[in-house]
């Protein structure tokens, strides 16, 4: 997320996926989703996203910062995140699970053809 604002933005989705694992770190995701959606229409639109940020740890992100947040995730266009669109953004912001899922994929395409030859 490119910003010119001072927000810093510490990483914790790596801990957070070696210590509850895949399936745990997903519950955890929806759960961040359900703190920030609007909950009459069932996503996360920008007002929701302001006014529930704190809830965590982003009330100094700057509205250009959560707008920009919002156009990184928003893949249809809508103007808001659904849920699927706001668990890809956490995944995409966070660099090193980025690495990680990456390494994995590839390990598992170097099994998959070495099995073929």
């Amino acid at each position: 997320m490119a910003s010119s604002s001072s927000s810093h933005f510490e990483d914790f989705l790596p801990l957070m996926a070696n210590k509850l694992g895949g399936d745990g770190l997903i519950g955890e995701l929806c759960n961040g989703f359900n703190l920030l959606v609007d909950s009459e229409k069932g996503v996360i639109t920008f007002d929701s996203l302001k006014k529930n940020s704190a809830l965590l740890g982003l009330q100094d992100l700057s509205d250009d910062d959560l707008r920009c947040m919002l156009r990184e995730g928003d893949f249809d266009g809508d103007g808001a995140l659904n849920q699927m669109e706001f668990c890809v953004l956490m995944f995409r912001l966070s660099p090193e699970l980025m690495e990680e899922s990456q390494f994995l994929f590839d390990e598992a395409l170097l099994q998959e053809f070495k099995h073929y030859c």
